[in-house]
């Protein structure tokens, strides 16, 4: 339940961190781009832990979390670009 509570808030700098990194336009809000960092924290970390990159109980660094928050910040642009 920790490394939950810890991806969640590495997720959140690290959305921002993502947002400031990736290129071209973005018009996602705030709460918006915290909630990608989150998300692509717990991509990396369960990402992770299914290749045997992290224990059961830990959860990904920062940037790994980075790097997921920037994945899905990327997939998310082209979604909305698509509409």
């Amino acid at each position: 339940m920790f490394s939950l509570i810890g991806a969640i808030i590495i997720g959140f700098f690290a959305g921002l961190i993502a947002r400031a990194l990736h290129p071209g336009e973005d018009k996602a809000g705030f709460i918006v781009t915290a909630l990608l960092g989150i998300a692509g924290s717990l991509v990396a970390t369960y990402g992770g832990r299914m290749l045997h990159f992290y224990d059961q109980n830990s959860s990904a660094g920062f940037i790994a979390s980075v790097i997921g928050a920037i994945v899905v910040l990327a997939v998310y642009n082209f979604i909305v670009k698509e509409n």
